[in-house]
Order: structure tokens, then C-alpha cells, then sequence
């Protein structure tokens, strides 16, 4: 084990709230920077207490934090041949006495060192047996309970005592943490995604996810469900029973019902024989090693169809499906193209002739890792004997088909901007889940109970009988099925979208043109003409009191704006470049120190993206970005009116000879330095004249854009109306020759 702890420059940047490059720096310009004692040249490694004695001595830090403190502790505790989460399930332990047995950690803390270190063991044994039952045997790890540090014991009561959830809340910090060094290798699934899963479930008594992970499936069920899991790897499977039951009401009696098994579930299945309720699952993909050669002949298979070697992902699928009682649900996220491997044409075919499968949905890329991925839902249920129900519920929705579908609806989850694309923090969960959510349960309320089934929706979803899917690919993906949304609202949308464009363009033409005049105060060639005028820098302003400039780094704590409809809106530099709405909303659990999250837009700012571009936007009262926090890469620029125009500044900002000489070139990517833009000294009716104009030619490009994109969705929309045979106002069809 390491005696002494070491940190990355990434760590070192996160202890000092700055940038990786502002680290580098330092070691280039301060002869006194600790040297590295470990690592490599690309990725060197310094002595924690060489790093704290530097940064307190600069002034970069008081003290290091609590949770770094306990980290570095931890990874004093890993032994380098080990696994590397083994400590935390020590500290998992720990948590769990303090959770489940409150009482008792005060009477072991007066006790002293020596005292402590032989009571302590005994007391997380008994807790975690009382606690867990027989699944207190994934913690029985060499060496566990007969080397836990008092010093650990006593940081660990201290971070649940500061954490606003307690234990449950200090151990989520430490796995966030444990996630992030490891980003590799890890890949749980996120909370959003978790909780669909759950949710399409309803409330099943006991679920299995046989690839539990970090257990964020079962994390997302209420804690009276029974919790069952498994995964190939033991410490992991450790850190998800002690999640679980953590995130357990303290006042349950014990044991509880979770249980989280160790072993590969396809050559090791955990739980032989036992079915449940429900089984979730986000399996391991592209397996090519999962046991198809020593799996031959096992019962998990219907009718000895063996799942060939390269679709391990219809392996898992068929693995969850046999561990599922009768009549109970499977629901697995998979990739797209396990809907349409001709490999798995056959095991495809199955699941619709014995009625398992119920439902397909294809969900935006951004939903689930891998993020650029738009997988897919698949609902299965296990076939009851005399249950003739043969139709499959096919269901997009991808951000191309609801553009589609509803773009001129304000209900349409992902803007016509986003068509096409995804984005982790693009998708708009409380929207998808209703769309999900209330198809679904429609849907199986209808098959469960002899009702009608609900009418398709063109560009959404649709139900079609298994014998229809049946064919020489039976090929399930969504979009293959679902019928193309209407034409935009029909020939009065399409006549609305029409009026609308031709306003905008006459706008653009006519004689009330947006752009200035020539020869107009302020315009080029006029009395208010720069050329000539004496310069001075957004610092010399920024040091006289005419200007406040606030500028984000990588950003703060975020979360999709759609986890928290109520929370803090916060702008990010790619919302700020397209003239979208803020796309993310603070993550309070993260946002506690975060500068930049204390900054809130409000009108009269201006806001410059950290790369410049040639973008400056003036915020106007009543924008929705007002109150908004500070996102990542931005600058926001706060002039005091009596002295500095807004529109006058946001329109040199937007020059090119401007932000040119105060670019930093010294990559491929042009980096603004803020406070060496030039402005002109002008006096303040002069900028006034002037950012009138440099208003003007703001509207007249957002106008520009915005008649774009309406040429785009008109065209499109009477492209599709001539395709279909659809007679557009005013026009001819195709029957009309």
C-alpha cells in the first residue's frame, strides 16, 4: 500500500477549483512547484502533502476538503495488486453503522485508538450481518473487518455529519468520485434512464438485474422492493449492496430485502431456479466472449435456440426472461442493433411467436451510455400459458421523429434545432417519460385486460400483430414501422408557416428595413464613425468601475434541465451560440463553491462565449434567460449604464477586428482574452447612436435565421405533403399530373 498519498494534476486542479491548464502552468512558472515522486512524464503524480503545503502557501487553498481528505486516506488503504474500489467497500461499512445503528458509533468514538481499532471490526461484522442477512457475504473480502482505520472511521462520521443526507449521501459522494477517476472502465447507467426502467415496471414486489453495476437500477425502486442483483465483478457487487442499503429508511428492521450476489450471471447465474416480478437490466455489449461454447445445451434457451456468438446481447436478454416469473415484466436497454442483426433473425423471431416481446422503443442517443447511441427499450413479458396475445407495441422516440411529429407543438420534446442530434444533456426526460409511459401502460393495460388497443399515432408509434414482423430480416427497429408523421398540421399549417415567411422576408426587403442607413448617426461613414477614436480595453474598464466581468471555466454542476423542472436554469455557451433556451438546470449537490454558480444573468448583460466567434448577446428584460447561473465557457459582461452602452458593447465584441487582436491563437481553437478587447472611447450619446445600430443588424440576423429555418420546415413540410398525394392550399397534386 502507497504510505504516502499522491495526486494527479487533475486532482491538484480540483483541490485548487481551477483548470487542468492552470496547473500545468504553474509547474512551467513556479521553480518551487513539488516534483512529481510517481506516474509517468505524460501523466506524473505528486506528493498530496507537497501539493497542500504549495497551494496553502500560494494562497490557493485554506485547507483541503473534507471529501479529499477522506479519498486520499482511501487510497493510502488500496493495495496497487488489488482491486482499486476495495477501500470502499471498507468505508461502505462504516457508513452503514452509522446509518443503521446510529446509536452505537458515539460510545465506539470516545473509545480510544487502540480501543477503537479491535471494536470496531466487531461492530461492522454484526451490523452488516443484522443488516443484510446472508448478502452480507459479498463484503466478507480478505482482510475486511480486521484492518479497518480508525482514522478513516473518524473522517467518515465527520463527512455524514456535513453531508444534508447523511451517510446515504456521504457514500454518493464517494462513488461519484470513484466513478469519475475511473470513467473508463465504469459506465452506469444514469439516474434518469435508471428510473424509466423502474418506472415501466410499475411496482413489482421483486425485481433481479443480473448486471447490476453500481446498482443505479435498483436504486431507482421504492425501498420496500425486494432488491436482488448480480455482477461478475465481487467488489462491485459489494459497493451496490451497500448502496442499497444505505439509501434503506434507518428505521427498518433488518435483514433487509437486498441481496447483491458476485458472478458472471450467464456462466454463473446467481439465482438458479428463482424467478421474480420483474427483472431490469443494462447489460454488458458486444460481448464475444459470454459462453456461447460452454452454454450449448442450457434450459435458459426456448426450444434449444442457441444465441449465436455475436449477439450476447439477445444472451442477456433471454437470461432475464427465463429469471422473470409468468406474467411478470423484462425490460433491458440494448442497441440499436440487436432490432436488426441478421444474426439474430431467429432468437428474434422466437420471442414473437412465443408472445414474449411486447414492446420496442427507440430512444434518443444521449439517454444511456454509450451516449452517442440512440438505444433502444425493449419490454418483454413471460408468456403464461393460454395467453394467445400476439402483438407488439413499436414505439420512436427519437428526436428526429417527435421534430417530425409535433414541431409545431409546444409540447414536442426536442426543439427542430436538435433534429437529428443528440446530447446527454439534450434530452428532455419529463417529456420522454410521458410519452413512454403513457403509450406503454395504455398499451399493456389493453393486452392484460381484453381492451381495445390504443389508436397508432403516425411519426410515434404503432401496434402491429407478430405475424406482420415475420419476414426474411424481422427487423423490429421503430423507425422501420411507424408510419411518417403528417405534414405540419396540414394545408393550414402549411398556409400559416407560408404567411409567416413571407412577413419575415418583406421585412427584410421592404422599405422598414432592419439595416441602418448609410450616412445615419452612428452607421459607418457617419458623425459617430470609430475610425480615429482612442482605444481602451475591457481591463482598464473593468479597473475604473464602468464594467464587472464574470467568466466560467468548465463549467458548473450540472443536470439536464428536464431531471428538475424547477431548478436553476443554467446557460451554456452552446445554448448562448444557437439562441436556445438554458439547457441545464444547478445540481445543488455539486454546485457548493462553485463561483460561477452564484452568478445569476439578469438584464442589461452581455454575454460572450469563451471562444468568441463573433457572438455577443444583450440580455432584454423579460428574456427567458434572466435569473439563469453561469455556464460553462462564457463570459458575462455587466456594464454600468451611466457609462458603458450595452449594445454599443456587444456590437464591437461582434466585430471581427475586435476580438481578432485579443484571440488567443496558440491552437487550432481561438480562445477570446476578455480584458485585452479594444473598445473605442466614445462618449456616452455616441455609443448610444451607435448601439442602436449594432441592435438593428442583431435583429436583422436573428430575422435572417429565423426565416431560414422557416424555409426549411416549409419546404420540407410540402416536400412530404407531394410525396404522400396530399394537395398543399393552393396547389396541384401529383394525381393532377
Amino acid at each position: 500500500m502507497p504510505d504516502r498519498p499522491e495526486v494527479t494534476a487533475v486532482e491538484i486542479a480540483r483541490l485548487a477549483g481551477v483548470g487542468r491548464a492552470a496547473v500545468s502552468n504553474w509547474r512551467r512558472r513556479h521553480a518551487d512547484f513539488p516534483r512529481p515522486v510517481g506516474g509517468t512524464d505524460s501523466s506524473p503524480t505528486f506528493a498530496l502533502d507537497e501539493v497542500a503545503d504549495w497551494l496553502r502557501g500560494q494562497g490557493k487553498i485554506a485547507e483541503l476538503p473534507l471529501l479529499e481528505r477522506v479519498w486520499q486516506l482511501l487510497e493510502t488503504l488500496r493495495d496497487p495488486a488489488g482491486h482499486p474500489a476495495a477501500p470502499l467497500v471498507q468505508a461502505g461499512a462504516v457508513l452503514l453503522l452509522l446509518h443503521r445503528d446510529p446509536g452505537r458509533w458515539p460510545a465506539l468514538a470516545g473509545e480510544p485508538d487502540t480501543r477503537l481499532a479491535t471494536a470496531l471490526p466487531r461492530a461492522l461484522a454484526d451490523t452488516a450481518a443484522r443488516t443484510l442477512g446472508d448478502g452480507a457475504a459479498a463484503l466478507r473480502l480478505p482482510g475486511l473487518f480486521g484492518s479497518t482505520q480508525t482514522d478513516l472511521a473518524r473522517l467518515l462520521a465527520e463527512l455524514a455529519a456535513a453531508d444534508a443526507a447523511g451517510a446515504p449521501g456521504a457514500y454518493e459522494q464517494l462513488l461519484t468520485r470513484y466513478a469519475e477517476a475511473n470513467s473508463r472502465q465504469l459506465s452506469p447507467t444514469p439516474p434518469e434512464a435508471a428510473e424509466l426502467l423502474a418506472a415501466v415496471a410499475g411496482v413489482p414486489a421483486t425485481v433481479l438485474d443480473p448486471a447490476t453495476g453500481l446498482g443505479a437500477v435498483l436504486l431507482a425502486l421504492p425501498p420496500t422492493t425486494g432488491r436482488y442483483g448480480q455482477d461478475a465483478d465481487g467488489v462491485t457487487a459489494a459497493l451496490a449492496g451497500l448502496r442499497l442499503a444505505l439509501h434503506t429508511p434507518a428505521g427498518d428492521p433488518g435483514p433487509l430485502p437486498v441481496e447483491v450476489r458476485a458472478g458472471d450471471a450467464l456462466r454463473a447465474d446467481g439465482y438458479p431456479g428463482d424467478t421474480f416480478d420483474a427483472v431490469l437490466c443494462q447489460p454488458p455489449y458486444n460481448e464475444r466472449d459470454w459462453g456461447h461454447d460452454e452454454l450449448q445445451f442450457d434450459t435458459r434457451w426456448p426450444g434449444g435456440l442457441v444465441p449465436p456468438r455475436g449477439e450476447s446481447e439477445l444472451a442477456w436478454l433471454l437470461h432475464c426472461l427465463a429469471r422473470t416469473r409468468p406474467g411478470g415484466l423484462t425490460a433491458l436497454l440494448l442497441p440499436p442493433t440487436v432490432a436488426g442483426r441478421r444474426a439474430g433473425r431467429r432468437g428474434r423471431a422466437e420471442l414473437l411467436r412465443s408472445g414474449a416481446l411486447r414492446a420496442v422503443v427507440a430512444l434518443p442517443a444521449g439517454a444511456a451510455p454509450p451516449y452517442g447511441v440512440p438505444l433502444h427499450l425493449w419490454v418483454l413479458r413471460a408468456p403464461r400459458p393460454g395467453d394467445d396475445f400476439r402483438q407488439v407495441l413499436l414505439l420512436d422516440a427519437s428526436p428526429a421523429s417527435f421534430a417530425a411529429a409535433s414541431s409545431a407543438s409546444p409540447s414536442s420534446p426536442f426543439p427542430a434545432a436538435d433534429t437529428g442530434e443528440g446530447g446527454r444533456d439534450k434530452v428532455d426526460w419529463a417529456q420522454l417519460r410521458r410519452t413512454v409511459l403513457d403509450t406503454w401502460r395504455a398499451f399493456d393495460l389493453a393486452a392484460r385486460e381484453g381492451l381495445p388497443l390504443p389508436a397508432d399515432r403516425p411519426g410515434v408509434h404503432r401496434t402491429m400483430a407478430a405475424i406482420d414482423l415475420l419476414d426474411d430480416e424481422t427487423d423490429l427497429s421503430p423507425a422501420r414501422h411507424v408510419p411518417p408523421a403528417s405534414p405540419v398540421g396540414g394545408a393550414a399549417e402549411i398556409a400559416h408557416l407560408s404567411g409567416r415567411l413571407t412577413e419575415l422576408l418583406a421585412g427584410l426587403a421592404g422599405p422598414a428595413s432592419l439595416l441602418p442607413e448609410p450616412g445615419a448617426a452612428g452607421a459607418p461613414g457617419g458623425s459617430a464613425g470609430v475610425p480615429g477614436a482612442p482605444v481602451v480595453t475591457v481591463g482598464e474598464l473593468v479597473r475604473n468601475g464602468a464594467l464587472e466581468v464574470h467568466s466560467s471555466g468548465s463549467g458548473v454542476p450540472t443536470r439536464p434541465a428536464g431531471a428538475d423542472p424547477a431548478g436553476t436554469p443554467v446557460l451554456t455557451d452552446q445554448d448562448l451560440v444557437a439562441g436556445h433556451a438554458p439547457s441545464a438546470v444547478l445540481d445543488p449537490a455539486g454546485a457548493a463553491g462553485a463561483s460561477a454558480g452564484d452568478v445569476r444573468i439578469r438584464p442589461g448583460d452581455v454575454l460572450v462565449p469563451a471562444l468568441g466567434g463573433g457572438v455577443a448577446r444583450v440580455v432584454r428584460p423579460g428574456s427567458p434567460l434572466t435569473g439563469a447561473a453561469l455556464g460553462r465557457q462564457l463570459h458575462l459582461l455587466r456594464p454600468d449604464p451611466a457609462a458603458l452602452d450595452p449594445d454599443f458593447l456587444a456590437g464591437q465584441f461582434r466585430s471581427t477586428a475586435s476580438t481578432r487582436r485579443a484571440a488567443s491563437h496558440a491552437s487550432t481553437t481561438a480562445r477570446l482574452d476578455i480584458r485585452r478587447v479594444e473598445l473605442p472611447r466614445l462618449p456616452l450619446t455616441e455609443q448610444r447612436a451607435l448601439g442602436a445600430d449594432f441592435a438593428r443588424l442583431d435583429t436583422f440576423d436573428t430575422t435572417l435565421q429565423q426565416a431560414a429555418a422557416l424555409a426549411r420546415t416549409l419546404t420540407q413540410a410540402l416536400t412530404d405533403a407531394l410525396a404522400t398525394g396530399t394537395r398543399p392550399a393552393g396547389g396541384r397534386s401529383p394525381a393532377d399530373g
